[in-house]
């Protein structure tokens, strides 16, 4: 179709990814819903004389779809030339070209170079008439000369069939009309036509593909034909198959795409579409090539047959090629170009790979610059090849393959720089051993001694012997260029394999799929060759296919079914193909026979011919090697040149063990395949040449298999055809060339099949589908009938004339849009009865609904109350648990609470007292003068110490109120001194041993007075006189000496011993309260007890008022000594009392440390006490704790 240089068709939009396209499918629109027939017909061959076995048909039961016409489909692509066709009777072609009468006013009138023109009758006499053209001319011409013209309101109709005068130039100027308006689908009966635009049109896209979808667009398009295609395969589960067909350039490789991408859209899902769609890259590179008429024109034939599951989507997919045109491989004409992806290659490979492969510019290569075209414009070569590198990594062609694909083509290019060197007399040659013959080596894997034998010498048996023979220089390129092709073929062969290993279907296989044939159009050049014959004879085919299911199967029914008919005469092709296939003197037959034959040349093959094929009348011989076909499309004169070596297609034997023996698995891949392609060794005149071992399968021989069993599988699905039209040869947008046109639409008998089909009956079905379809509409009760009484009956109640339909033996043939009345009838019918079924289900639904409701609301009750019940006793058993547990939790937080607070108020009291004691200590003496004997003991205090004491204690209590405030911002300053905490230890430990040594000072001193107050009193007396001295009171005074009275014997010593015992109580206290200091200032200073005090100054202070209180206690002890001295005489009581005061007295000393820990573990245990109940407003308890310790500090 359009070359990939100028996209000739163009899309508005190229992205098809939407799904969604509705067909414009003619059994729909005329009422044929399902009712197309597939019923068996005998092969009927038009030619009765010869019913051979060269028949694809032959023996086949051939499916023949009854149905009205196929929707019209859309074209993208550039069109090829022409034969010229002579115009001889052409009348019995056309039906309505009966002479002008006066009535007429418009007609159409041909000039001498034989385009039509609209004129305008003026007037008529006899058998001339005057007419007046547009550009104001009058001409007097014959009246039978003139044609008549359809009414304007009929211009531009997108169905032929619509036209009231149905010729040739009323055809021509209504697809021009379209044409200029960028509508360049039309419909003809079942055909679709696609004219080339050679220019982007709106007609594609999304929207587009959602309109055809959903059928809100009726026009005719591509889209419309592959939606046909689709729905009648899921609704009659029958293979489809899209056959496009035109010239070379007439747009129908861009046609097939945009059919594919239509297909992909609405059976896309599952991802192999995406898959099938980049095998057009892949495909268009490698066989497709650039000519004088087409920038992208295919030199191969495809089939691309898509396979679908149950549900409609595609499940894989798989494409089988024809006659790749190999020798444009090696030979290109001036203006041509060799196949795009050499080009592509040279363009766009990054530099890794161009070093790798060592390539060059396209220029330096001689198989590519022989044509002096090396571009084409529009196209970047370079861009599509990074395409096809893409679309080779989607369908999982590995990289390393990848890159062996591309050294296979740097080798073919390379092979044709190989040139060779004269040497000997008898023009015998060898390889020169230059860069190319060592990159060729290189690149597929093997020596370069064994490519330059290869390539120059050859090897022949004769007999048991092996014997080589050296090759002339025309027998080398001829040998080079043969692997050339072959390596290149091999390599397209094996693309071709691992795109549909990629597209397999597998076990997804449902039998359901549509194919889409793209194959070569009819050529006719200048020089015609060997490729040109194989591409007509398949076109031969494919228009006998075309003639089958539109002219002949059509006929041959309405005759079988014995209905009315008047036969449409049509060009048969029979002859022609029986001229290519008649064994034993056919074309094909002969050339197959003359290609075995070791002397046969081209020239006496084209003697052969004239021989023996002179007196068919398709056949006509000329000069020299020469002969002429008369194709259906028109005459082409063939060349013989070349025919029987392009036949034979020979590689030798030589070559294939090279590429057999090379190290590259692509050629060994391509030398396997080619020996399983040969046959069995050949005997005769080709063996005993020494040609080759084994001979392949002749070209021509393997395309015939090939197009006989492509038209087989054809011949199973129901056909739907496109013929793409070229409006112009110079792929020029706008340009309408009727001359052109005109023979395309002769060629491929567009209008004989619009006449048949406006002439026919194109909707049919039998009549028991036909009763049991609308059987139901009739009014009365018709069950006990026979099919064809009741399909007459409803014949009948809709008033359907009778020359709309015909009665068969078997069916009934609608004329066009009959079966429509019926179906719109049915349909309606159909949803009236659906509505009443849905609202008397409706009614039973809700009614079946409301019951279930009630029951529904009545069980839910029931069982959300019993759920509620079991909830709620679960509930309440929580509850009284909750109750029971909250009230021990609180009572053991009470407990502990009180605990705590108990535990603090006893350290509060014991230090107030402790404090009470110290402060007032140095107030304290013995009373003067003698108590009576009946008064007890009394301990006077100073009246103005007490009053001094009352005055601290309320300057203490607003001092606790201050300090509460400092407590927290002292905390933040204890953890200043935590870096001197280990100085203050050592310090501390040096006081602790300082008061050691004084503690023992003091308790020698002790030991010293008591052995001094020792007496001789017995154990009794000193009991009784320490009893009794425990009971008084005495006076201390510190300034004064112990004075005692003496009202008795026992006086004194009671005295004494009292003091005695107050000494050593103040010793205890003192001991305590100096072990409570010291413990506090270490708290303070380790941070774990908030002052707002200097922990240093306080330790000094502290060692000051335990020196004094030293200094003191000594000077005490010592006038106590004095004064027990003087008891003499009550030495022995006084003994026991010593005993007891200085045992005291070490016991307290010995326990100094002990009290200072039990101390500070209590006020711990309080502090902490206190923080836990700190959300019980026990605060207060700990800070005036602190506050105390602070106000004692100062």
């Amino acid at each position: 179709m359009g070359s990939p240089t100028c996209d000739p068709i163009g899309y508005a939009d190229g992205n098809l990814g939407n799904n969604g396209v509705t067909n414009l499918s003619s059994p729909a629109r005329n009422g044929d819903s399902g009712g197309r027939v597939v019923e068996r017909v005998e092969n009927g061959v038009a030619d009765t004389e010869q019913a051979n076995e060269d028949s694809p048909y032959s023996g086949n039961v051939l499916l023949v779809e009854n149905r009205p016409s196929v929707g019209d489909e859309d074209l993208d692509s550039a069109a090829a030339p022409l034969p010229s066709v002579s115009k001889s009777n052409i009348g019995h072609r056309w039906s309505d070209i009966t002479s002008y009468g006066t009535k007429k006013v418009q007609c159409w009138f041909q000039h001498p170079n034989g385009n039509w023109e609209l004129g305008r009758v003026i007037s008529t006499s006899g058998t001339e008439s005057v007419i007046s053209l547009p550009d104001g001319k009058v001409l007097k011409v014959n009246s039978d000369s003139l044609i008549p013209a359809n009414p304007d309101i009929l211009d531009g109709v997108d169905d032929l069939m619509q036209l009231s005068y149905l010729n040739e130039p009323s055809v021509l100027f209504n697809l021009q009309y379209r044409y200029k308006q960028d509508m360049i689908y039309t419909k003809a009966g079942p055909v679709l036509v696609a004219i080339n635009p050679f220019k982007k049109v709106p007609l594609y896209g999304n929207d587009y593909i959602e309109a055809y979808k959903n059928k809100s667009i009726e026009s005719p398009h591509v889209y419309a034909i592959a939606d046909t295609a689709i729905r009648e395969m899921t609704r009659d589960e029958v293979n489809q198959s899209i056959i496009i067909s035109g010239e070379s350039g007439a747009g129908k490789t861009e046609t097939a795409k945009i059919a594919m991408q239509y297909l992909a859209v609405l059976g896309g899902g599952s991802g192999i579409e995406y898959e099938i769609l980049k095998t057009n890259p892949i495909l268009e590179a490698f066989g497709n090539a650039k000519t004088l008429r087409n920038d992208n024109s295919s030199r191969f034939g495809k089939l691309i047959e898509i396979h679908f599951s149950e549900t409609g989507k595609i499940s894989g997919a798989k494409i089988q090629t024809f006659l790749l045109e190999k020798s444009r491989v090696v030979q290109c004409a001036e203006g041509e170009r060799s196949y795009h992806i050499f080009y592509q290659l040279c363009a766009g490979a990054p530099r890794a790979l161009r070093e790798k492969l060592n390539l060059k510019d396209v220029d330096e290569y001689k198989y590519l610059k022989q044509s002096n075209c090396y571009s084409i414009t529009g196209v970047n070569d370079a861009e599509h090849f990074h395409i096809v590198k893409e679309a080779l990594d989607v369908v999982h062609v590995s990289k390393e393959d990848q890159e062996s694909v591309f050294a296979m083509l740097a080798a073919v290019l390379w092979l044709g720089n190989v040139s060779f060197t004269i040497i000997d007399n008898e023009n015998h040659v060898e390889a020169v051993q230059d860069e190319s013959l060592i990159n060729v080596a290189k690149l597929i894997g093997c020596d370069a001694a064994d490519l330059n034998l290869a390539l120059s010498t050859r090897k022949m048996r004769v007999g048991s012997d092996n014997i080589v023979q050296k090759l002339t220089l025309s027998q080398a390129v001829e040998t080079r260029d043969a692997l050339a092709k072959s390596i290149y073929a091999g390599l397209f062969e094996w693309l071709v394999e691992q795109i549909n290993k990629s597209l397999a279907v597998g076990k997804r296989l449902t039998g359901r799929s549509i194919s889409i044939l793209d194959i070569y159009g009819f050529e006719s050049f200048d020089r015609n060759s060997f490729e040109q014959f194989c591409i007509n004879y398949a076109n031969e085919r494919l228009q006998q296919h075309f003639n089958r299911h539109l002219f002949k199967l059509e006929q041959e029914e309405y005759i079988q079914d014995g209905i009315d008919w008047a036969k449409v005469d049509f060009d048969d092709n029979q002859d022609c193909l029986h001229l290519f296939e008649k064994k034993p003197l056919g074309l094909l037959s002969l050339l197959n026979e003359e290609s075995t034959f070791p002397n046969g040349t081209d020239y006496t093959f084209a003697n052969k011919l004239k021989q023996h094929l002179n007196s068919n009348p398709c056949f006509k011989g000329e000069r020299e090697k020469a002969f002429t076909v008369s194709h259906f499309a028109g005459e082409v004169t063939y060349d013989t040149t070349g025919f029987l070596e392009k036949n034979r297609d020979l590689l030798h034997l030589d070559s294939i063990q090279l590429l057999s023996s090379c190290s590259c698995h692509l050629p060994k891949a391509f030398a396997s395949n080619m020996l399983n392609q040969s046959e069995k060794p050949v005997v005769g005149p080709l063996h005993k040449a020494g040609g080759a071992d084994s001979q392949k399968l002749s070209v021509a021989t393997k395309f015939k298999g090939q197009l006989f069993q492509l038209m087989q599988r054809l011949e199973s699905t129901t056909p739907h055809f496109i013929r793409c039209i070229k409006p112009n040869n110079f792929q020029s947008p706008g340009s309408y060339e009727q001359g052109l046109v005109l023979q395309q639409l002769r060629c491929c008998g567009v209008l004989e099949v619009v006449r048949i089909s406006r002439s026919g009956y194109p909707t049919r079905m039998p009549h028991q589908k036909f009763a049991k379809r609308y059987g139901f509409l009739l009014l009365e009760n018709a069950a006990s009938q026979d099919s064809l009484s009741v399909s007459v009956a409803i014949l009948h109640q809709f008033n359907i004339l009778p020359e709309m339909y015909q009665v068969g033996y078997t069916k009934l043939f609608f004329r066009t849009g009959q079966i429509g009345i019926l179906e719109d009838t049915r349909n309606r019918t159909l949803h009236g009865i659906l509505r009443v079924q849905s609202c008397f289900r409706g009614h039973q639904a809700r009614r079946h609904f409301k019951e279930l409701q009630r029951g529904i609301a009545t069980i839910q009750s029931f069982v959300r109350g019993d759920k509620t019940r079991k909830e709620y006793a679960v509930l309440l058993q929580r509850h009284r648990a909750a109750v029971i547990i909250q009230k021990q939790i609180k009572g053991m937080n009470a407990k502990k609470t009180f605990k705590n607070i108990r535990d603090a108020s006893i350290v509060i009291q014991s230090a107030i007292r402790g404090w009470s004691v110290r402060r007032c200590s140095g107030d304290i003496g013995f009373k003067s003068g003698v108590p009576k004997a009946d008064e007890p003991d009394e301990v006077l205090v100073k009246s103005s110490f007490l009053a001094e004491l009352q005055r601290r204690v309320l300057k203490a209590e607003a001092a606790l109120r201050e300090k509460e405030e400092e407590n927290d911002i002292l905390h933040q300053r204890l953890l200043q001194y935590e870096n001197r905490w280990s100085e203050y230890e050592l310090k501390m430990k040096s006081m602790e041993e300082v008061w050691q040594k004084q503690m023992r000072s003091l308790q020698s001193s002790l030991s010293i007075a008591k052995k001094s107050l020792a007496v001789d009193e017995s154990e009794r007396s000193s009991d009784a006189s320490i009893n009794t001295s425990d009971d008084r009171e005495y006076c201390w005074d510190t300034g004064n000496n112990l004075k005692v009275p003496e009202s008795n014997g026992l006086r004194p010593m009671s005295t004494g011993l009292s003091v005695i015992s107050r000494l050593a109580e103040e010793f205890e206290q003192r001991s305590q309260v100096f072990g409570d200091d010291a413990k506090f200032l270490v708290e303070v200073k380790s941070g774990q007890v908030d002052a707002s005090l200097n922990p240093d100054r306080e330790l000094r202070r502290l060692k000051q008022m335990f020196e004094t209180w030293k200094k003191d206690y000594a000077t005490r002890l010592r006038e106590t000594k004095v004064v027990l001295n003087k008891l003499g005489s009550e030495d022995g009581a006084l003994d026991k009392v010593k005993k007891k005061f200085w045992g005291r007295r070490n016991s307290t000393r010995t326990s100094f440390k002990d009290k200072i820990a039990q101390g500070w573990s209590l006020c711990c245990n309080m502090g902490s006490s206190m923080s836990k109940q700190r959300d019980q407003n026990t605060r207060i308890l700990r800070l005036p704790l602190v506050s105390r310790h602070s106000y004692r500090m100062s």
